[in-house]
């Protein structure tokens, strides 16, 4: 009989399947560019040439007397990677079948396979208004599964949000550039400075999480409407049309407000529905990515 764990991972593995499948066939490459870095990393150094930007002098190498010396980069072949994930209560709404807790979960379980078969390091930070779960990049299947079972084994302490509280962990852990996939519903405020830093020091991608109810809510009349993270209930006609309104035109103005953001930091965004099946996004996601993701 099999184990839930080898069954999970047996389905996450038909998702990477499914996702380097369609990359290749569209690009000609392969999945594993997702992991690449996007940027340059020191080298070495070697003797001031005419035309070198004074800018890349090493002084610290230059100040011992042997000469004027420039730092030398290359093209960075290998990114470690950390997936920050939200694990407060907003995310346990979903469509009925699937709550948005479910597709962050599977997406962090799909990028650990992934790295690990392209000998990639992945971590995974999971947090809610507080640190929940910590796990440091690691190579190799065994971290990999080892991640996928405490992830989907994590019952978290706290129901709060704190996108921004969360994003400040990530750097205080993170000592070398990194690949972060930032995966929430971002239903919170006060995080734009933080995720600002964040993608000025690492190389981002944030996923929004989203289930169709929150933007477009059942009319059901008058019920009562329980605050997942706070538990407050209050009685509220689901069916008025100012209420409807209101819900719809929030949600846009969130996603809108995080898209704006995500544009002037230069950030991969990507916003994905509990409803339907998030491959073939998550597939234009790493396309883009391999195409326009170097910042020059």
């Amino acid at each position: 009989m099999n184990s839930p764990l080898t069954d999970l991972v047996r389905r996450l593995r038909h998702l990477e399947i499914r996702i380097r499948k369609a990359v290749e066939a569209q690009l000609q490459g392969d999945f594993h560019s997702v992991f690449k870095g996007t940027g340059l990393e020191f080298d070495d150094v070697r003797l001031y040439q005419y035309g070198d930007e004074v800018r890349a002098i090493d002084w610290a190498v230059s100040s011992k007397g042997h000469g004027t010396f420039v730092k030398t980069y290359k093209e960075e072949k290998e990114q470690q990677v950390l997936v920050l994930l939200d694990v407060s209560a907003s995310l346990d709404v979903g469509d009925g079948q699937r709550r948005k807790l479910d597709v962050a979960r599977d997406i962090a379980g799909l990028l650990a396979l992934s790295a690990a078969r392209q000998g990639s390091g992945l971590g995974l930070l999971a947090f809610s208004d507080q640190k929940e779960l910590y796990l440091p990049p690691a190579k190799g299947a065994r971290a990999a599964y080892a991640l996928i079972n405490r992830l989907f084994s994590l019952e978290p302490v706290s129901r709060g949000t704190g996108v921004g509280a969360g994003i400040r962990q990530a750097l205080g852990l993170l000592k070398r550039r990194t690949l972060v996939v930032l995966i929430s519903d971002f239903i919170d405020g006060h995080y734009e400075r933080e995720l600002t830093m964040l993608a000025q020091r690492h190389d981002l991608i944030v996923v929004q999480l989203r289930a169709p109810r929150e933007r477009q809510f059942p009319a059901l009349g008058i019920v009562p409407l329980r605050d997942a993270e706070t538990g407050q209930v209050r009685w509220v006609n689901t069916s008025s049309a100012d209420f409807r309104a209101r819900i719809e035109s929030g949600a846009d103005r969130q996603e809108a407000e995080l898209v704006n953001l995500c544009r002037r930091t230069r950030t991969g965004f990507l916003t994905l529905s509990t409803e339907g099946d998030f491959v073939p996004q998550l597939v234009n996601l790493f396309r883009h990515r391999q195409q326009f993701g170097r910042r020059g």
